[in-house]
């Protein structure tokens, strides 16, 4: 090895040290940075492939995850860590059976890890769980209406509840406000209640379009917030800096109220209570992890069967196919979760029309709607998270003149500041969940729009405290073995 290659290594080695204390600083997107340094000069160290992987994984980015591991397992294919990380990356993607394979190799490798066989034994157990699941299941066609099967009038109340009452079918203020202390204390509300609340958003729901317009008056404002991901002390903040909502202070939730964090039974019930108390004051929009799929991995699932129990996990299910896929804001402002399509030409009319009560399918416009990212190249690319694409500021730009809109705003990713303007400051990511997952000491954020101008008036906010409840608390046990 000449001199020139052997100070490469050297520098590789150095940059990959530096790139482990950011990593374990929680600092991802420079950890990624530096493990990219080092892959530069030796891209020959499988170590580096799957060392970056990790750091994708905790961004999110399972789709460039997969990719670097399996550049790792290219380099060195008696690599287990290659394997390992390619899996945990497919598991946290849903895809338990490729997850499986690559779990299976690392056994074989390493016959005697403890760590790797109890890792199998979890994965071949959810694989099982979800073969059995999918001989039950009934198709689409078939399926029932959960909630058509449910009648809260005949749920008794008994005499020791003390929490708070609806009387008769109208959800007041006073409740929800007394619901909001009880949460903050750790106690749910009676079944009977939390079925109402569920079962009347439903109703609201399934009278709105895909699409949906939101009108503000001149001198009216209007709040935009993103990802609250089950951080319900810091949604209680947001209100906190911002006002309740009501007729005067109107909010949109831009998808992904739950999983991830361990209060989002207590998020969802809330953002339906005042979308029950405030039909044209409070938008809810779906996101990516407002589906079977992500709730089963990512926790909500087993929060609710949980604090509620089974039944519910099934009308969320259903209510959450109700869920509207965007919305438009006095003409000007297209706010949708992820982000834009695979094709151009898409007009607001082809979103009005997605028949959207279905789980979200892997490809097309309504996959493409929760799931994209922007990307600071221009055209289109493959998306970081394995799902639909990214995008560029020229179809940006393409969209919003198709279409006469002014600006878009998304979520749906974490940013440091809570929020990101990109694309020659003509889309908005906006991320309201601080300190993502009690690790990523970002701040959060929301928008606050006033009409007629809809100029952006980004507020940012820090995390609060809640209650001693981890994050993933109700996760598929399997997934929390890699947090």
């Amino acid at each position: 090895m000449d001199s020139n290659a052997n100070s490469d290594v050297q520098k590789a080695e150095e940059l990959k040290l530096k790139a482990n204390d950011a990593f374990k600083a929680n600092k991802f997107s420079q950890a990624i940075e530096l493990y990219s340094q080092a892959i530069e000069l030796n891209s020959s160290n499988a170590v580096y492939w799957a060392n970056r992987a990790f750091a994708h994984t905790k961004l999110e980015e399972y789709g460039s995850a997969v990719q670097d591991a399996t550049k790792a397992i290219e380099v060195d294919p008696r690599y287990s860590k290659g394997y390992y990380r390619r899996g945990a990356a497919y598991l946290a993607m849903g895809k338990f059976k490729e997850a499986l394979k690559d779990f299976q190799q690392v056994k074989k490798i390493c016959p005697n890890d403890p760590d790797a066989t109890r890792k199998l034994k979890e994965c071949e157990k959810a694989v099982q769980k979800i073969r059995f699941e999918e001989a039950i299941s009934v198709g689409e066609a078939e399926r029932r209406s959960v909630a058509d099967s449910i009648d809260y009038h005949i749920i008794e109340v008994e005499p020791q509840y003390a929490g708070p009452r609806i009387d008769g079918e109208e959800i007041t203020l006073d409740f929800v406000k007394a619901m909001l202390n009880e949460f903050k204390k750790q106690k749910c509300i009676h079944k009977r209640y939390a079925y109402q609340i569920v079962l009347k958003t439903l109703e609201l729901l399934r009278a709105m379009p895909s699409l949906v317009d939101v009108d503000v008056p001149n001198g009216g404002h209007f709040t935009v917030c993103g990802d609250v991901h089950g951080q319900y002390f810091d949604l209680l903040n947001i209100f906190e800096l911002n006002g309740l909502p009501s007729e005067e202070n109107p909010y949109l939730f831009n998808g992904d109220f739950v999983d991830r964090g361990s209060f989002s039974v207590e998020v969802i019930l809330t953002l339906f209570a005042f979308k029950c108390l405030y039909p044209k004051a409070m938008y809810l929009a779906r996101g990516n992890h407002e589906s079977k799929s992500m709730n089963k991995i990512y926790g909500f699932e087993g929060e609710v069967r949980s604090k509620l129990g089974e039944k519910f996990v099934e009308l969320f299910a259903e209510v959450f196919c109700w869920l509207p896929l965007a919305h438009v804001i006095n003409k000007k402002v297209f706010v949708v979760h992820g982000g834009l399509f695979s094709v151009d030409g898409v007009k607001l009319s082809d979103i009005r029309s997605i028949d959207r009560f279905c789980e979200p399918p892997e490809e097309g416009l309504m996959c493409e709607l929760l799931w994209s990212d922007p990307q600071p190249q221009l055209g289109r690319g493959p998306s970081k998270r394995g799902v639909a694409l990214s995008f560029g500021a020229d179809v940006t730009k393409k969209f919003l003149q198709d279409n006469n809109l002014d600006l878009i705003v998304r979520s749906h990713e974490v940013k440091d500041e809570g929020h990101e303007i990109e694309h020659d400051g003509k889309l908005i990511t906006v991320f309201s969940a601080p300190n993502y997952c009690d690790q990523m000491g970002n701040k959060g954020a929301f928008i606050r729009f006033t009409a007629p101008e809809m100029k952006p008036d980004i507020v940012t906010f820090s995390a609060v405290p809640h209650p001693d409840v981890k994050p993933m608390a109700y996760a598929n046990n399997f997934l929390r073995m890699f947090q």
